[in-house]
């Protein structure tokens, strides 16, 4: 029989796995009867909590009708509803949608967008990619190259392309990271195709939050260039920050968006790659070689997306966003008794044993194993500790969490 390989898993450690039997809002059941209380979303996916019942009946009634067709030449009701809806929630800039896999991908979309609009409509090799250091943005080769080197990608750092690093806006650092994007693109701007950043916050490089300004800033420079802005919201969309998306809460509009995680509520697989009818007419010719060459089989899922439509539904009035906020009303009474934490939206992180981010760090296995022996899945960033429940959550098991996490920092 073979045997499961598991990702992001050191099975080295020896470290227990649990066989998960149902879920609950923001509750995982174990085969043989552990409540876990799910304190990061299953990943940062599950916004409105598990097995919601909306998007549930959805899924049952679509999968009846069908399961997967081909989305080249063909489309579907779902697919439509979903580009529909989506353009309820975003600046009507963003009005050609792409439909792929996973947060991976759809950054891999976004930078083969960018780049192509170049060489299309201009000849121009402009291929050079600027991203923050300590970003992430997915496990391809393409988002391990756009990521900040780091143990993620290292083994394979001799095979990605070059991108062009500015330091992460720390507060009080933010005009060095403006000046750097200046300087590059003073040098290189005839090379430099896109930039593409995580808006608000690093997530997988320690939850590094950093004010909204920095995008104005560096999007001004980006159109004085000529340079594509591209966010990557796979993480912080619908509503991990406070906003529906988190350029929402700058003066910007992107050229192009990633979406995915919290798109179908958690539910299905599925990411959206959203850009300006100024690239779509790049590739919008007679001439079959200008079309935008990638996809993938299961592009446009007509059953991911009937989940991702009915989650747009509980959506529409964003009354999502009152639990979000009760949420961080809860973390701002917390906030005392940790002295190093951040608060944003949804999320609530701090560091233990020193302030930087260390992802190896041995604590963090010791973390996790307290937590789930407490009932609870927090999984720390190495020494980084977070908290990112589905919106659901209720005080109790915020209570819960919070006893916990207290007991880790007093003990720090």
């Amino acid at each position: 029989m073979a045997e499961i390989w598991h990702p992001f898993w050191q099975h080295g450690l020896c470290e227990p796995i649990f066989e998960i039997d149902h879920t609950k809002d923001e509750f995982l059941y174990t085969k043989d009867g552990k409540e876990i209380i799910d304190g990061i979303s299953s990943w940062w996916v599950n916004t409105l909590g598990h097995n919601n019942p909306y998007i549930k009946a959805h899924v049952k009634e679509e999968i009846d009708k069908m399961q997967q067709i081909i989305f080249a030449g063909f489309t579907h009701k779902p697919a439509i509803d979903v580009a529909q809806k989506l353009s309820g929630f975003l600046p009507e800039k963003l009005n050609y949608v792409f439909y792929s896999d996973s947060g991976s991908i759809c950054v891999e979309v976004a930078l083969k967008m960018a780049v192509g609009y170049y060489f299309n409509k201009f000849k121009k090799n402009k291929s050079k990619i600027v991203a923050f250091e300590h970003s992430y943005h997915g496990d391809t080769f393409g988002g391990m190259a756009s990521g900040g080197e780091s143990v993620f990608n290292y083994p394979y750092r001799k095979m990605l392309f070059e991108v062009l690093r500015i330091p992460y806006p720390s507060a009080g650092n933010e005009e060095k990271t403006i000046e750097e994007y200046r300087k590059l693109l003073k040098n290189r701007s005839g090379e430099i195709g896109a930039i593409v950043l995580e808006p608000l916050v690093l997530g997988s490089g320690g939850m590094l939050f950093y004010k909204p300004f920095v995008l104005d800033e560096l999007y001004k420079l980006s159109k004085e260039y000529d340079v594509m802005f591209v966010l990557d919201e796979v993480m912080t969309g619908f509503g991990r920050c406070g906003t529906m998306f988190a350029f929402e809460q700058s003066n910007i509009v992107p050229d192009i968006i990633c979406l995915s995680k919290g798109l179908t509520g958690g539910t299905l697989p599925l990411a959206a790659t959203l850009c300006t009818k100024e690239i779509f007419e790049a590739y919008y010719s007679k001439d079959k070689s200008k079309m935008f060459f990638h996809s993938s089989s299961y592009s446009a899922n007509p059953v991911c997306l009937s989940a991702a439509s009915a989650n747009l539904d509980l959506w529409a009035d964003k009354k999502p966003l009152e639990d979000v906020k009760r949420i961080n009303n809860y973390y701002k009474k917390q906030q005392s008794s940790f002295k190093n934490a951040r608060i944003l939206g949804d999320i609530f992180t701090f560091e233990v044993e020193g302030k930087n981010n260390d992802y190896t760090a041995p604590i963090g296995v010791k973390m996790y194993d307290f937590f789930l022996r407490n009932g609870v899945l927090l999984r720390p960033l190495g020494n980084t500790v977070y908290v990112m429940p589905p919106y659901c959550i209720k005080e109790k098991s915020l209570d819960k969490i919070f006893d916990l996490l207290k007991q880790v920092y007093n003990l720090k």
